[in-house]
């Protein structure tokens, strides 16, 4: 079985949908991540002293938590956010052949 402290989410935003298919496309391409799902949202933010709520688009990054440090540099690179989002979350359990797959199309 997969140790599965080694995978991850990676969860960020995009301000509209050309933008984060872009980035997600690129990191597939990459070997960045396994899997990216692209759901609309809105969301409600503080931001230099005003409140917001603007439509985005979250991403939501399935990959091996070694390469974090890979996403995230490619993120802060190709993102318009001048701070983007972007979290790690620690998968805890999974399916044992999904995580097989996930490292068999990661770099």
């Amino acid at each position: 079985m997969n140790d599965t402290k080694g995978y991850c989410m990676i969860l960020t935003t995009c301000p509209n949908i050309k933008e984060a298919d872009e980035l997600a496309t690129k990191m597939i391409e990459q070997k960045l991540a396994a899997c990216i799902q692209i759901t609309a949202i809105t969301s409600y933010y503080k931001w230099e002293g005003s409140t917001n709520k603007d439509a985005e688009h979250l991403m939501l990054i399935k990959t091996r938590s070694e390469l974090y440090p890979g996403i995230e540099e490619y993120i802060k690179e190709h993102h318009s956010y001048e701070v983007p989002e972007i979290i790690r979350v620690p998968v805890q359990n999974g399916l044992p052949a999904y995580l097989n797959w996930i490292d068999e199309v990661t770099g």
